[in-house]
């Protein structure tokens, strides 16, 4: 799949996460539905990442890790303490069953979404740079 292509369905997942943490008091079943987008909004960023990565010419972005690092050496994410967080509560998520682990997770969701959505509008912008405070815009 090309980058254009994961950055749509990127952006499209991040609605999805920031619809599903406007719900006032969610239940259990709610909190699980809205992990399950971070989980996907985090699998296309990082997919995304690598993509954009590849366009450029760089072949040795791999892993989630590798594409994080080299998308905060190429400036399209903030910061990088936030993303490392997403991706070991990915991680937990993926191979740990815990509803307390889950909680937690859930409880830093907003933080992470605005990371995430941060990140999908800048790969939607035609030119993304990003600013000198590290936070991605668009081009006027």
């Amino acid at each position: 799949m090309n980058a254009q292509t994961l950055a749509k369905d990127f952006a499209s997942a991040c609605k999805k996460l920031e619809g599903a943490l406007k719900q006032k008091n969610p239940s259990e079943l709610e909190q699980a539905g809205s992990i399950q987008y971070f989980e996907l909004a985090f699998e296309l960023a990082w997919k995304t990442c690598k993509a954009k990565a590849e366009e450029l010419g760089l072949t040795e972005v791999r892993s989630p890790k590798a594409a994080l690092k080299e998308a905060k050496t190429q400036g399209w994410l903030g910061e990088e303490r936030v993303w490392l967080e997403m991706l070991e509560a990915r991680n937990r998520m993926a191979h740990v069953y815990s509803a307390k682990q889950a909680l937690e997770v859930f409880g830093r969701m907003k933080i992470f979404s605005s990371a995430l959505g941060k990140l999908a509008k800048n790969f939607l912008s035609s030119n993304p740079r990003a600013s000198p405070g590290g936070q991605t815009t668009s081009p006027r």
